[in-house]
Formats: C-alpha cells, structure tokens, sequence
C-alpha cells in the first residue's frame, strides 16, 4: 500500500492516546503547565469524574493574544529552544503537545490575561476546530476548560470507569502535584463540593497531615542526605503505618512525581525486617539534583525518568534510610486517645461523663490485654513443631552479653550498591554496612544495673523502664538477637558447622531439588553442604550446629518452602537472609517456653546489644510500651 503522510488531526489523536488516557491525565498536564507559569494559586474544579468538564485556573504570567494559537498547535513550546534543551529540561511540561492532543478530543476554552495587559482574550477549540480570538473579562492569568472529553473518539470514551473510579485518578493527580509544591494554594472542588482546600505552607509536612491526617503526619520520620549536586529531603513513615500497596511512596524528582524500579527497591530493602511480608513502607522524599544528572525524555507522560549514575543515588537512598532507622527509636507505643471531660456543664452531668469516661477507659483496657495475650500465638515461629521433634534452645546464660555486636544490623541483603544481581555482588559486601551509625537509644538502659522483669504466660516479659512499663515478645526478642549474632558470624566466616561422618541422603520433590541445588553457594556460606546424588536426592554433608536437634530433611524442606514461594530463581542475598531468618526462628524460645528468673534476665540484658531490637527478622514488633501517663491516666491519677 502506499506511504502517505497522515493529517494533523489524526496525529494529534495519536498523541492524545499517548498522553492523555483519562481526565486525571488532563488535569495533570494543566497543573503542570499553571506551575510552570509561576502561579502562586491553582483552582481546579471537574465535573462527573472531569468526563463532562475539568477547569483549572491560575494566577500565573498569562499567554499574550498573539500566542495564543500557538498554546493549540502541536509541538509548539515555550520551554525548549534547541536539542540541548532536552538534555536540562528545568520545567514539568516541554513537548509542547498536551494542550493539542487536549484540544483534538474535547470541547476546550483558553481564556489568558497576561499581567501587562488590561483585558483578557479568549480562544475556542471545539474537536480541533479552532474560532477566532475575541476578547473576555477575566483576572491575570490563564483558565482552561476542557468539557466532553473523548466526545468524539468514542472507542477511547467507553474505556472510562465510573465518576467515583474517574474522581480517585483525579484526586491522586492533584495530591501528586500538591505534595511536590507546598508553597502553591491549591483548590480542587468536585461538582459542588469542595473536596481540598491547601493554602500554602512552607512544610511539606503540613500539606500531608491535611491530605493523610495527623496521626500519620505524627508517625513520619525526617530525613535528609547531601551527596555532592543530589540532595535527598522528606519524610518516611514508621514502620508501625504500612501499607498493603506501594502507593503511598511518593518520590519527587526536582519538584515531578515519578515512579522508578531501582529505587523502589532500595525502599524495599530499607524496609525489609522492619515490615511484615506483604506490606509496603510509607515516604515523602524529594530528590534534587542538576537537571543535566537526569533525562525526562523517556516516556510521554514523564512518569519515568534514566539518571546519569543510578546505582549512586540508589545507595544513598538505601543507606540514608537505613542509617535513620538504626538511629531511631521504632519501639511500638500504645497512646490511645480517649474523649475529653467537657467543661461548664451541671455536677449531674459531669458525674454521667465521668461514668462514660470510666466505661470508655475499662473497654480501652479489656482490649489490651485481649490483643496482648490473645494474639501471641499468630505469626512466624510461635507455633509447635509439628514433628514433634522440637528444637530446645540453647541456656539464655551462655549467649554473650559484654561484647557488642559488630556491623550495624542492617536488613541482610541491603547492600549499598545500586547494581541488583546476585552475580555481581560479594557475598560479604552484600550485608556489611559501609556508614557507622548509633544505635538508637534503649527503653531499658543498659547502665541502670539489674531490671525487674517478670514472666506472663510463659510467652511475654513485663519489665518496668523510665517511661514506663513495657512488654516484651520472648520469641520475638530472642530471635533478633539471634539474627544479629549469625549475622554477625556470617560476615565473618565463622558460623560454626556440624560435618556428618557419613553424608546422608534426603529425598526431596523435583521442584524443592531444584531450588535447593541452584542456591549450594548461598547455602554453604550459612554452614550447609549439599551436592546433588541423582534423580531427586540431595546429599547433605554439613549443617549449622545450632540446628543439630533439627533433622537434615526437615531442615532443606523448610528452606526450600520459602524460595519456591517467591515463583523466581532465588538471588543469593535473599536466600542467605532467609536462611539466617529461619535458623534464628528455629533456635529461638518459642510461645509457651517457660524461663527461669535468670534467663528471663539474661534475655532481657541482652536487648541493648541489638541494634534493632524493636522488630523480630520477620518484622513483628519485640515490644510494646506503655507510658507511665497513659497508666496515670487510666487509673485517673491525671
């Protein structure tokens, strides 16, 4: 067939497809062009989920009359002069191909006064089809109104999901942009009904508590990092807010919202024995740095960004992160907050709050101690063996407690490069910690002499500390300590291994074979020795000696479960950090073990070597607090 070249209007239909898939794509990109304008004020309102209208609405410096056709035409920019542009793009928007793409699949209204003018001028797009310029009042700035969208591509129009579906788009688009530009009065208002009203503010930490509440805004932690021309500024959550989702990691590159692999991964590894399987961290982080260090040029919607050097701003994100949580105090703390006493009310009255209030406190309490004794036995490791082979665990006296530990116990398999394959990185290197930190200081100071601790129920220790009383988690505590110690012994090649005169054959399913065989590196650098011995038998030479009690079979079935899990070939830094999981759960103290005073003492001793003593490997918390006003409170001494 014959080679033509297609007409403007089909083009600017395909780039519309390509930029603007929905109305938050539209509101998006009028944002990012009003921001760009300098505006100081943004309002934009929407109509049906923006399907029937979206209009934005800035105080910025205006489009003169003269230019106006040119804001609809396609390719056409104020914010790129030549090629090199590209290479430091300093603006949000600059293909200078929204406003026609915007213009080809709705009915669009430009109305723009510039500050030196006296009036404004007004322009109509209807379906690409532009009318002459003509004059209309309105303030300095410019006001866009984009109605019908997709009226006449509808194959595009019936791919939109519901107004509430369009709405929660157009409500992430805004925060987006709102979160990245604290200093911007924002407005967004849905039909009738305003849904934010953000005036400015030079904390960004004001801005998430009217857009998350308070009590997130209460549990955010602040960072920040210099490395040479990247500066890295925000927020991260504690790991006791979570998600079940990584939506609520926002990363703002020199003031655009964007989504990245690499660095989504080293919040991953950031995280990781901080939170539960499954759930994701919580950040704000902006990241500035020389617009020539980054090309913006790689996807339409900017969305994604290629740095210069992404394997240095992926250690500095991982290490700044993890040197902060290793610094911080991340103990759980329970505060809950009851109704307050009202005031200028009758004695009658007050003696019917009081009552209420005393229900209220006796219900906050009963709920304590349902979740505290209740819950203990959920969760990794407090169940029985169900061979009924259960491993004991070594005396609680005989573990070191004078000797600190060594490297910082950062996440196993946190390492501070940016490269992620297994084949490139050194064993060693992949869990030691390049940047020395302090640990963050201990409820119970190491330095105060003996502390007073008791055993409940054979799983929890209530030890009374200076900001109160706490309650500790046996297993959990025991193995973190655990954890740190093979941590400890695995950077140094000391794990003390059990060699079996003869070696004994384990039978395993094809799959667990596999994966057992593919990880023999990653397993002989924690004290296991296994060759293949045909068909599906492993034979094992060597195991770790604090899991002689465990037999060789169970031991490989155990460790196979988890890799199979994960449904890929497993990366050496997160078999290792499975292994020394399992091998710390298997040799810890379990629910229901029965301490004498002096190994409760002794456990209890040894919590200030950890350097993360507040979350097990698994990232169940170690401990709970309560603080002595909250006791005060609930027994009505305040």
């Amino acid at each position: 067939m014959p080679i033509r070249q297609l007409p403007p209007s089909v083009v600017n239909k395909i780039a519309a497809g390509e930029v603007i898939e929905r109305p938050a794509s539209v509101v998006k990109e009028l944002v990012e062009n009003s921001l760009d304008s300098g505006a100081t004020r943004i309002d934009v309102a929407v109509e049906e989920g923006g399907v029937q209208l979206v209009r934005v609405v800035d105080n910025g410096c205006g489009i003169a009359a003269d230019e106006l056709l040119l804001a609809v035409a396609s390719h056409a920019t104020s914010k790129l002069t030549d090629a090199d542009d590209l290479f430091r793009v300093r603006t949000l928007g600059f293909r200078g191909e929204a406003l026609a793409s915007i213009a080809e699949v709705s009915r669009t209204l430009l109305r723009s006064r510039p500050g030196e003018e006296t009036g404004a001028m007004q322009l109509e797009v209807d379906a690409g089809r532009i009318s002459p310029i003509t004059p209309a009042a309105g303030p300095v700035g410019t006001t866009i109104e984009v109605r019908d969208l997709f009226f006449n591509t509808p194959v595009r129009r019936k791919f939109l999901r519901g107004t509430s579906t369009e709405m929660g788009h157009v409500s992430e688009a805004f925060t987006r942009l709102a979160l990245a530009h604290p200093h911007v009065h924002f407005t967004l208002r849905h039909n009738t009904r305003m849904v934010h009203e953000l005036p400015p503010s030079a904390d960004l930490l004001d801005r998430i508590s009217l857009f998350f509440g308070r009590e997130l805004a209460d549990d955010l932690i602040a960072v920040e990092s210099h490395d040479q021309q990247v500066r890295l500024a925000g927020y991260v959550a504690r790991p006791s807010q979570s998600r079940s989702h990584p939506r609520m990691q926002y990363l703002f590159l020199n003031g655009r919202f964007i989504r990245d692999r690499a660095l989504g991964h080293a919040l991953s590894e950031a995280f990781r024995g901080l939170l539960l399987g499954g759930r994701y961290g919580i950040c704000f982080l902006r990241i500035d740095m020389p617009p020539e260090l980054v090309d913006v040029n790689v996807h339409p919607t900017k969305l994604e960004v290629r740095f210069q050097d992404g394997g240095r701003l992926y250690s500095q994100l991982l290490g700044t992160l993890r040197n902060k949580f290793l610094s911080t105090d991340l103990t759980h703390r329970l505060t809950p907050v009851g109704p307050a006493e009202p005031v200028g009310l009758t004695e009658s009255q007050l003696d019917a709050k009081r009552r209420e209030l005393a229900e209220w406190a006796r219900a906050q309490t009963t709920g304590w101690r349902q979740d505290s004794v209740g819950g203990a036995g959920e969760g990794t490791g407090d169940s029985a063996d169900p061979t009924g082979d259960r491993l004991r665990h070594a005396p609680l006296t005989t573990v070191r407690l004078s000797q600190p530990l060594g490297a910082p116990a950062a996440p196993i398999g946190a390492t501070s490069r940016g490269d992620q394959t297994s084949d490139d990185v050194d064993s060693a290197a992949a869990f030691a910690d390049s940047n020395e930190v302090s640990p963050a200081t201990s409820l119970l100071d190491a330095d105060a002499g003996p502390v007073r601790a008791l055993q409940m129920h054979n799983r929890y220790l209530i030890v009374e500390s200076g900001e109160g009383m706490v309650v500790i988690d046996q297993h959990a505590l025991h193995e973190r300590i655990l954890y740190e110690q093979l941590r400890e012994k695995v950077l140094a090649g000391a794990v003390e291994t059990q060699r079996l005169l003869v070696p004994e054959p384990i039978d395993l399913a094809s799959n667990e074979a596999a994966v057992v065989l593919e990880a023999r590196d990653a397993l002989q650098q924690v004290g296991i020795e296994v060759e293949a011995f045909g068909g599906d038998t492993v034979l094992m030479h060597s195991y770790p000696a604090m899991l002689r009690r465990l037999r060789p079979a169970e031991l490989l079935r155990s460790l196979a479960e988890p890799l199979l899990a994960g449904g890929r070939t497993p990366d050496r830094r997160d078999v290792i950090d499975e292994l020394l999981h399992m091998m710390s759960c298997k040799a810890a103290v379990k629910a229901g073990d029965p301490l004498t005073p002096e190994e409760v003492e002794a456990l209890v001793a040894q919590r200030h070597l950890a350097q993360d003593s507040h979350h097990c490997p698994h990232g169940r918390p170690t401990a709970l607090v309560f603080t002595r006003e909250e006791l005060d409170r609930q027994f009505k001494r305040t």
